[in-house]
């Protein structure tokens, strides 16, 4: 499927924008620190991708033992529906945060993904029910609209960026150039400079009086940190709420799981000079 197809498939879910919206809203009503665990900031990566492979690799192996005649189909399927469980939670969080086409082209990944699920617990019934056939075309089914959704799922990934870290293309210089008058970060201010094309946030610890700069672009989903608020020596994403050190770049609360690139700031002069970090 390519990108304008997948985008087609965003504008037929449009008219759902009315359930989605509230949904979202109340997803992201649940407290913070449950929403770190979903998002994987404990892991350093997203979780959701993670979680992903256990249902459907176990699914794929009970699609393979049906073909070949084994029971032991009927386990793997079981796996896979306990397996299914908590990935769709760390989705329906990872989804929350969307808008416009990845919204919607998440939405039927979820609704695509929740058919699949329904079909293979009344498949898991039917086999002990005795009725391996009708079990059968039901996982076969079920199987055919995972693939679907995990190649949506990879279009939303690839194809529009989602859970990317939105730094790892920065390439900053390893010489130190001048981005800012030393007097704009009176009064705790968060500065954005340009550092030969790259957005950085420079700013001045209130803890040691150090100038210390990072990326300005969230490696959440490209939220513009300057224009976030300021807690101490942590900068809150304007976007989604994710929380950076100022000076070190390191996560200290999700959506975000990327550090922030980070910089070595000076004064000479008058004026604020930057570089790459030496780590």
């Amino acid at each position: 499927m390519t990108l304008r197809l997948s985008k087609r498939l965003a504008d037929l879910a449009e008219p759902l924008d009315s359930i989605a919206e509230p949904l979202q809203g109340a997803v992201r009503a649940v407290p913070k620190p449950v929403r770190d665990v979903l998002d994987g900031v404990w892991l350093g990566n997203p979780l959701h991708p993670a979680l992903t492979d256990v249902p459907l690799g176990a699914w794929t192996a009970a699609a393979a033992l049906d073909l070949v005649g084994s029971d032991a189909a009927d386990g793997a399927l079981v796996v896979g529906v306990l397996g299914a469980l908590p990935t769709a939670l760390t989705g329906l969080n990872d989804w929350s945060h969307l808008r416009g086409d990845t919204k919607r082209l998440g939405t039927v990944h979820a609704l695509v993904n929740t058919m699949g699920l329904t079909l293979n617990v009344a498949s898991v019934l039917a086999r002990r029910d005795g009725r391996r056939g009708l079990g059968r075309a039901l996982s076969g089914i079920a199987y055919a609209g995972t693939l679907f959704a995990a190649h949506l799922g990879g279009q939303l990934s690839f194809g529009f960026g989602v859970r990317v870290n939105r730094t790892a293309w920065e390439s900053p210089r390893d010489r130190y150039l001048a981005v800012l008058d030393e007097e704009e970060l009176n009064g705790g201010k968060l500065c954005r400079a340009d550092l030969e094309g790259e957005a950085v946030l420079v700013a001045r610890s209130e803890e040691t009086g150090d100038v210390c700069a990072i990326a300005a672009t969230c490696s959440h989903l490209g939220g513009p940190l300057d224009e976030g608020d300021r807690d101490g020596d942590t900068v809150v994403c304007p976007w989604h709420g994710s929380r950076f050190d100022l000076c070190t770049g390191a996560v200290e609360g999700g959506p975000a799981v990327y550090p922030q690139p980070r910089y070595e700031a000076r004064c000479r002069a008058g004026k604020i000079e930057v570089r790459a970090a030496k780590e």
